[in-house]
């Protein structure tokens, strides 16, 4: 009796932590591009359109990253959207604000900077509706 008492759970546990693994993502990504990409855009709009001096920067900026890792990590190896301009444009935008966390965490994104991503987050949008 305490044999199988121990085998059920160890069932247990082995399917409650592949089931809180499976769990949908912290970032709100669900599996559909076309709405991921919405949410990820949606996202780090709030965290660059944040004034400097928010106390809550720091904060912001790390949901961005941890946006951005998601994300890519989610579509990078995905045939079906590698090669869609959307894809490579929300690509190249996020590289640029990963890159300037990453170099630069202290300081705040240059006007620039901001600038270039609304563009091309504007781009992605619009090729979104296209559906490309």
């Amino acid at each position: 009796m305490k044999r199988y008492l121990s085998r059920l759970v160890a069932l247990v546990l082995v399917v409650a932590i592949a089931l809180t693994g499976c769990s949908s993502s912290s970032t709100g990504l669900v599996g559909n591009y076309r709405q991921d990409t919405l949410t990820a855009l949606d996202s780090l709009r709030a965290a660059i359109e944040l004034p400097d001096d928010a106390p809550d920067k720091a904060e912001a900026q790390s949901k961005a990253r941890q946006s951005i890792n998601e994300y890519i990590s989610r579509y990078r190896r995905d045939g079906s959207v590698a090669n869609l301009s959307s894809f490579s444009t929300m690509r190249t935008a996020l590289n640029s604000l990963a890159g300037y966390y990453s170099s630069y965490p202290n300081r705040p994104l240059p006007q620039k900077l901001k600038e270039r991503l609304e563009q091309e987050f504007r781009q992605v949008e619009r090729a979104i509706r296209r559906g490309a």
